[in-house]
């Protein structure tokens, strides 16, 4: 590399900068100076009048001690003229004040009026009790500072014979100052305009060809490396700029490398239905794709650079290294309360070629459908069984015994084979209702709704089973008397109401009441079918119309349910546009709710 000269040397352009500041510093020495100053005038001027104020004083306490024919003059006249011979231009007024703070004698010929009052000023309350000087600074009505001292005039015998209060014009010192600080502020002004010039001049040599730098990072960090940085000398500047240069050219060539690799990497990550997550060597995310995102439901934001482990909720489980060594996948829950998500994640480790540990590279597969369809293909399957196990062994151990010899009895065989119809005929039930509940998931149960007036379709059913029950329940009707049509299909809610009833007649005791009410909210109609049975525990409230759950399942089956009814009802609800729910008191009765929407007037359409 050539070698740089003296003179274009970068350290002489330094050196130039440093006299210059240097000059700066002597700026700041002068403010430092005028300040010093200021302070050195006004301690000079208060010791002045302290001086002076110290020979009044010894003035004015020689005459309030002195004794006195009526001949001679008062004190006051004798204090008056004491004043008078210590009048000065700077002095504005001198007051003697006595113990009984009544002014003696004042040198304004303005404030003679004075003389004889009783002096209200705190200063002069504060120096007589507490036989001290005080001293303060205020402005006054012409915008003047003054300065305002007294001084406690004592009697060789300690006595406090009364206070001196000066008032001086200090304003003269700060005249003097600005004075000086102008002509600082002068010379201040004119070395920083010779200053500014030669910084200029001496900083143009070198910003210049470091703006061009600068603005040819930006261009490189935008993606343009196209231009190129002027070289305006051979100084240390000048090779920096030739290296610059040079640098750029490898930049482009690596960026461009680099930018194929990374639209075939974003292109692969982007199209993935599985979550991607990467991280550094510590252990902190530093890349997630957008179905990772989607999984998490978190924001990019609040991923990156956060451990790995925090991410995805593993902190109290593993470690990072734990992961590092991992060789099975796991299933992660971010399961809340309103819906499920469970993910398998599966980690890779990115090593180098050395063996030193990179990162981990976590792939996340959404297994929450496929756990659910397990789970309910599992529970089904066991509720399936267990339903038909029960009809079946009965039946098996009723014709066991009548191939044993049973069918012979003319008194057992006819009631085994009853037993036998009738698990057969529920085992039917149970298939039929299993059929339409597989329609119904696959959206094949076709609905003909027709326009059906509710009250007479209502009352219809209650009258049906009123008169053909068997037990002694009671109905209650708390039915309105208008008219309200609801479009329905009457096979499918006549299904329905007679599966709400059935149960309510089954779990009613002997005596007991069910009411039937109907009201109107929201534009639904809203129909409550209560009973006065057995109840069900809150925690199973909710869990009644779920498919084969019973709440007393030996009473249930004795009953001859299958369990699938009310599932069946909550899909016909729902097939219909209303909903349906569950309040119950254990040991007081259920009430089985359901909404239905109707049309308020449908009058022209009849007519």
């Amino acid at each position: 590399m050539q070698k740089v000269s003296f003179f274009k040397s970068i350290h002489v352009k330094f050196v130039l900068i440093y006299l210059l500041l240097i000059l700066l510093a002597m700026q700041i020495i002068g403010l430092y100076f005028a300040q010093e100053l200021e302070e050195t005038l006004t301690m000079n001027f208060k010791d002045s009048i302290e001086e002076r104020m110290n020979i009044v004083e010894f003035s004015v306490r020689e005459e309030m001690v002195k004794p006195r024919t009526e001949e001679e003059s008062t004190i006051e006249q004798s204090l008056r003229s004491v004043l008078a011979g210590f009048q000065s231009s700077d002095i504005d007024e001198i007051r003697v004040v006595d113990a009984r703070y009544r002014i003696l004698a004042s040198s304004a010929t303005d404030n003679q009026s004075l003389v004889g009052q009783r002096s209200t000023l705190d200063i002069v309350t504060q120096s007589i009790v507490a036989e001290t000087p005080d001293e303060r600074t205020y402005v006054n009505s012409q915008a003047d500072r003054v300065w305002v001292r007294t001084q406690p005039i004592i009697a060789e015998g300690g006595e406090v014979l009364g206070t001196l209060y000066m008032e001086a014009d200090i304003e003269n010192v700060y005249d003097q100052m600005d004075d000086i600080n102008a002509i600082l502020a002068v010379g201040t002004a004119i070395a920083l305009a010779v200053t500014a010039v030669l910084g200029v001049l001496v900083a143009q040599t070198i910003s210049r060809p470091i703006s061009d730098m600068r603005r040819q990072a930006q261009a490189m960090a935008r993606g343009n490396f196209s231009r190129k940085v002027r070289v305006y000398g051979n100084d240390e500047i000048g090779q920096l700029a030739k290296s610059f240069n040079n640098l750029t050219n490898r930049l482009q060539e690596s960026q461009q490398s680099t930018e194929s690799e990374r639209r075939k990497l974003a292109s692969v990550l982007a199209n993935m239905t599985d979550g991607v997550l990467s991280t550094d060597r510590r252990g902190r995310v530093i890349l997630i794709n957008d179905p990772g995102l989607r999984l998490l439901n978190v924001s990019r934001e609040t991923v990156i650079n956060r451990p790995i482990t925090s991410v995805l909720g593993l902190d109290s489980e593993y470690t990072f290294e734990d992961l590092i060594h991992l060789k099975d996948a796991i299933t992660l829950d971010f399961s809340s309360y309103d819906e499920s998500a469970l993910l398998r994640a599966s980690f890779s480790v990115i090593q180098k070629e050395t063996g030193f540990v990179n990162g981990v590279i976590a792939v996340l597969h959404d297994n929450t459908e496929q756990e659910k369809i397990d789970m309910e293909r599992r529970e089904f399957v066991a509720n399936v069984s267990h339903e038909l196990r029960t009809p079946l062994t009965t039946m098996r151990s009723y014709l066991e015994a009548l191939a044993d010899g049973a069918w012979q009895d003319q008194e057992l065989a006819p009631t085994f084979l009853n037993v036998t119809q009738t698990e057969t005929e529920r085992m039917i039930r149970l298939v039929n209702d299993l059929l339409k509940l597989s329609k119904m998931d696959a959206s094949e149960t076709e609905i003909n709704k027709e326009m059906v007036e509710f009250n007479v379709f209502f009352n219809r059913i209650i009258d049906r089973f009123e008169m053909s029950k068997s037990q002694n329940v009671y109905f209650e009707r708390e039915l309105p008397e208008e008219q309200y049509f609801v479009e329905i299909d009457p096979d499918k809610l006549t299904q329905v109401i007679d599966n709400i009833i059935s149960n309510a007649l089954k779990y009613s005791p002997e005596g007991g009441k069910i009411r039937f009410a109907m009201t109107i909210e929201d534009g639904f109609i809203l129909i409550r079918i209560v009973d006065q049975g057995m109840g069900i525990p809150k925690e199973n409230v909710d869990k009644i119309f779920d498919r084969f759950y019973r709440v007393d399942r030996a009473r249930s089956r004795a009953m001859g349910g299958t369990g699938l009814g009310l599932a069946i009802s909550k899909e016909m609800i729902n097939a219909h546009g209303g909903h349906i729910w569950a309040e119950s008191q254990y040991g007081k009765g259920t009430t089985i709710f359901f909404t239905l929407p109707f049309e308020e007037d449908v009058g022209g359409e009849w007519e």
